[in-house]
């Protein structure tokens, strides 16, 4: 997705932000942290993967479903690969 390298700078920063809170979660269970404290860590890092999702399908539908000048066969083909994607994430 070549089209990404032009928000890859926001992007790594949400992936950093992730790591960030899957560490805390981490030092939590290592520690014997309070286990409503952990719940919402791994809640919020939940959520920080959700968000980071719905930017990557943003982009891929403008960039490979939606954008001007696609033929039809890669409009469909790129569809198709989001589909499967989303298929994936929702398991």
């Amino acid at each position: 997705m070549a089209h990404l390298n032009m928000d890859s700078e926001a992007l790594v920063k949400r992936v950093r932000r992730l790591i960030g809170q899957l560490q805390a979660i981490e030092r939590a269970l290592a520690e014997g942290g309070d286990c409503t404290t952990t719940l919402h860590l791994a809640a919020a890092a939940r959520g920080a993967m959700g968000g980071l999702i719905d930017e990557l399908i943003e982009s891929h539908l403008k960039a490979h479903v939606a954008a001007p000048g696609l033929s039809d066969e890669d409009r469909e083909e790129s569809a198709q690969a989001l589909i499967a994607a989303i298929r994936r994430y929702a398991k």
